[in-house]
């Protein structure tokens, strides 16, 4: 009988957790896979808001094991990128060369216990911020492992956020008049306002509200306090291409308003908004949602506090005579993901969340003083060493170098925007 080949070992370097605020760029050696495993290439990660919770808060954090210090985890969930080697299980699924996604939120029954865990939050080999992972079994078992076959690897790792918003989108419900029945999904042809909407979550919504077939808001009116956020929005994700989809969009500063609620309900007629979505936890702007609500409008509180104590003060007389409603939104699903990479195959593009790129020894750095850092996604090359850079500074930069000189030029072409190119360029031609 012929002994099977024995599988090799393989290093990879890693950004590992180990505690509050303790992040370490390592190498070390992944063990073999297992035949219901799968090794592969990571090749980018987008650092999210959700990792430097999980920095900050270590093992209190609900997804990061208690024994973290002894067994560090593997950081960073918005990943993509190659299968180098498929376990005997899911060879006739998945197969080396395979680009992927992941669906990281997983949830699975073991025994009477539900267990919620998530690459890039609580496994020693798999996680967004690594050269080379192994996906355990759980991820296929849960079909998180998503194949990704449009260009490039960017796409995919912002295919989780992406996921995020359409997730959000699909939870908000309204009730059919003269039954309780809820139905679900924003309001076709309805009207819709994204506050404190230009953040990198903010963006991604609108360009998703811009890019759908099914159904699509009449009105959408966009908040913020920051008039250049706003302004490198509506250049994004313009008036004039939104009117092209049917919507009339509208960019707002309440900053500069006396009366936000007022003003903000005068743009629907005064009839209020069938769908607000709140992307900052901020109490003022929770109670400015709350007020601008419609009859049967419901309030969606995307952002995620890291005050367990944040509140705000919501109308109850409108929950009881106005129908209004409150839901909240933690991620997306399988279903939201899959819809994500195929509404991108259809030529949604999400590169207006980038505006950092970074390789591997910037992401503890990076994730540790994400808030802090102004901007929207910050997009990692894992297999490579480069300081984490603005696309803004890319012209300056190419005053001395040639390869910054190039990509300034990309983006110029691509309306200051990364792309495929652009990632294409730097993958082949970046010297470490």
């Amino acid at each position: 009988m012929a002994l099977e080949p024995k599988k090799k070992c393989m290093k990879t370097r890693a950004v590992r957790l180990y505690g509050k605020k303790d992040l370490r760029l390592e190498e070390f050696e992944l063990p073999p896979i297992k035949d219901n495993e799968i090794l592969a290439k990571v090749v980018s990660d987008s650092i999210c808001m959700s990792s430097y919770k999980a920095s900050s808060q270590g093992a209190d954090h609900k997804r990061i094991p208690n024994d973290v210090a002894d067994n560090p985890i593997i950081i960073g969930h918005e990943f993509a990128g190659e299968l180098l080697e498929v376990g005997a299980k899911w060879e006739g699924k998945f197969k080396a060369g395979d680009k992927f996604s992941i669906q990281p939120a997983l949830y699975y029954v073991d025994g009477p216990v539900g267990i919620l865990s998530a690459p890039g939050y609580s496994y020693k080999y798999v996680g967004g911020d690594a050269t080379y992972v192994i996906i355990p079994n759980e991820v296929m078992e849960q079909n998180c492992l998503l194949i990704y076959s449009g260009e490039g690897y960017y796409p995919a790792s912002l295919a989780e956020p992406l996921s995020c918003v359409i997730g959000t989108m699909h939870a908000n419900y309204h009730t059919t008049p003269g039954s309780y029945a809820h139905r679900m999904e924003i309001v076709d042809e309805g009207k819709m306002a994204i506050l404190a909407g230009v953040g990198p979550m903010g963006l991604a919504a609108i360009n998703y509200v811009l890019h759908r077939k099914d159904r699509k808001p009449s009105l959408v009116v966009v908040t913020d306090v920051n008039q250049s956020r706003l302004n490198r929005a509506a250049e994004i994700y313009s008036v004039e291409f939104a009117a092209l989809q049917g919507i009339d969009l509208r960019y707002v500063n309440t900053g500069n308003i006396d009366d936000p609620v007022k003003e903000l309900k005068a743009l629907s007629d005064g009839m209020g908004y069938d769908d607000v979505f709140i992307f900052a936890p901020v109490k003022q702007v929770v109670e400015q949602g709350d007020a601008i609500l419609a009859f049967d409008g419901c309030l969606n509180f995307f952002a995620g506090p890291n005050d367990p104590n944040f509140s705000a003060m919501l109308n109850f007389y409108k929950v009881h005579y106005a129908y209004t409603h409150i839901v909240g939104t933690s991620g997306g699903n399988n279903d939201d993901m899959v819809e994500a990479l195929e509404i991108m195959s259809r030529g949604l593009d999400p590169a207006g969340l980038v505006t950092h790129i970074g390789g591997l020894d910037a992401v503890a750095e990076t994730t540790n003083n994400l808030p802090d850092i102004p901007g929207g996604k910050k997009l990692i090359y894992t297999h490579l060493y480069m300081p984490l850079t603005p696309i803004t500074d890319f012209e300056k930069l190419g005053e001395s170098s040639d390869l910054f000189k190039e990509l300034a030029n990309i983006c110029r072409r691509h309306k200051g925007l990364w792309s495929v190119e652009a990632e294409t360029y730097l993958l082949t031609n970046f010297v470490q």
